[in-house]
């Protein structure tokens, strides 16, 4: 098919001690490149969300004790008034961050490829769902959507959004649909914003993964995870303790500081590492774990295909959590609300919870660089250069370059791909593409 297709086109309850965090600079090798612009001051508006939002975190604290970071996370990201993704733009150039689908319309192409190759592998199902986590801007969903338009063969197929941003709902929006309506808010309905495209293909947006239908669904989740919220964990004395987050009246260059429990918190009582776990510092995510649970028992009971794009480990790294902003690095617990949030995937996590029951068949990880190339993203690559003004061609090259070399997003950035566990003989039998 591939060659087909380019053919053609808390209480204070603990005891505390204060945590040293690493120094930033030193992350600065281990994080996604980025470009980098002189800061940008946020809008009036915005500065007062975000001086409110440390306010009311800081008074929390101050009133039941240390927070986790994951509930850190949580706030600072989605709280509706000050939280980072609720009120703005926050990627591309002028943002804090760029993803691969705006670097590169050739990656949206060859994810979109891939599905409808998987897709027809699995008897072509109609009618199905094209569902995306976290959508961002749309523009990978935009890129999908003219693939599955173009190749689906006449089968009918829906598109869901799950964003909990009204902000970006709306920028979704406006990148892929003809028309679109936000909904009254006294509507008792599963989706909160509805869509029609150029081709006719309905679009509804959701605000949990729960409220997506159920039927035979693709899904997809491109930087999704990096930015649930995590609990930071560390093995002391046999233990597993949690790192929370205090107020700090002494530092002149952030308002919260890191502090170890030295009881035992639920999250690290409850904590269950995965067989043979070696590291003594690491991050669990309760939000992630429930997701991969929710996309298995989907796929399991309804049928599916779903694809995991992030940057991430196997299971090797321990202090991930970092800020982002003006695509530099930031530190996290300056100013909440200014800049993003995120810590590295644990794919060996992720791929042991889905797979613990029997249910999920899963393939991968494997790095970016490499699923673009074995789905010979240089044949399109060439084909986009064959076709471009002399003066875009070198565009072209550095943005496929920069997805797809180690050194900078190629290995970075790991693919993950889960299926019902009742098409793994299958899958052995006609090997999913793209993952070698």
């Amino acid at each position: 098919m591939l060659r087909q297709v380019f053919r053609i086109g808390s209480r204070r309850s603990y005891s505390y001690k204060s945590v040293r965090r690493p120094n930033l600079g030193a992350l600065s090798g281990n994080v996604e490149l980025e470009e980098r612009q002189k800061p940008k001051q946020p809008s009036g508006a915005n500065a007062s969300q975000n001086g409110n939002l440390a306010k009311q975190l800081a008074a929390k604290i101050q009133a039941t004790g240390p927070i986790t970071v994951a509930e850190y996370m949580r706030e600072v990201l989605t709280n509706p008034q000050g939280g980072y993704y609720m009120n703005r733009d926050v990627f591309g150039r002028e943002g804090d961050f760029i993803t691969s689908p705006e670097i590169s319309q050739i990656f949206g192409e060859l994810v979109g490829i891939w599905l409808m190759n998987e897709w027809q592998k699995l008897g072509s199902p109609s009618p199905f769902q094209l569902v995306e986590l976290g959508p961002g801007r749309g523009t990978l969903a935009r890129d999908v959507l003219k693939v599955l338009s173009k190749f689906k063969s006449g089968a009918q197929f829906t598109m869901h959004m799950v964003e909990i941003s009204p902000y970006l709902s709306q920028a979704q929006a406006q990148r892929f649909c003809y028309k679109h309506e936000v909904l009254p808010e006294g509507e008792q309905l599963s989706h909160y914003q509805l869509g029609t495209t150029a081709t006719g293909t309905q679009v509804f947006w959701h605000r949990r993964l729960e409220d997506v239908p159920a039927g035979f669904s693709l899904l997809l989740a491109h930087e999704f995870f990096d930015a649930l919220p995590v609990h930071k964990l560390q093995l002391i004395d046999g233990q597993w303790q949690e790192v929370l987050i205090d107020v700090d009246t002494k530092s002149t260059t952030a308002d919260f500081r890191y502090v170890l429990s030295k009881a035992q918190t639920p999250v690290s009582q409850l904590f269950k590492p995965v067989p043979q776990e070696q590291r003594t510092c690491l991050e669990y995510s309760l939000e992630a774990e429930r997701h991969v649970r929710l996309l298995s028992e989907r796929l399991e009971q309804h049928g599916g295909i779903a694809l995991i794009m992030d940057y991430g480990h196997f299971g090797d790294k321990t202090d991930t959590f970092r800020a982002f902003k003006q695509h530099a690095l930031h530190e996290p617990l300056l100013a909440p609300g200014t800049a993003d949030l995120t810590a590295d995937v644990d794919f060996r996590h992720l791929k042991h919870v889905a797979e613990m029951h029997g249910d999920i068949h899963c393939c991968g990880p494997v790095q970016q660089g490499d699923f673009l190339r074995n789905m010979q993203g240089e044949v399109r690559l060439e084909q986009l250069l064959a076709h471009a003004l002399p003066e875009n061609q070198s565009i072209i090259r550095s943005g496929y370059e920069m997805l797809t070399d180690p050194n900078q997003m190629g290995s970075r950035f790991k693919f993950l791909a889960m299926f019902p566990g009742v098409v793994a003989a299958h899958l052995e039998k006609y090997p999913v593409a793209g993952f070698g």
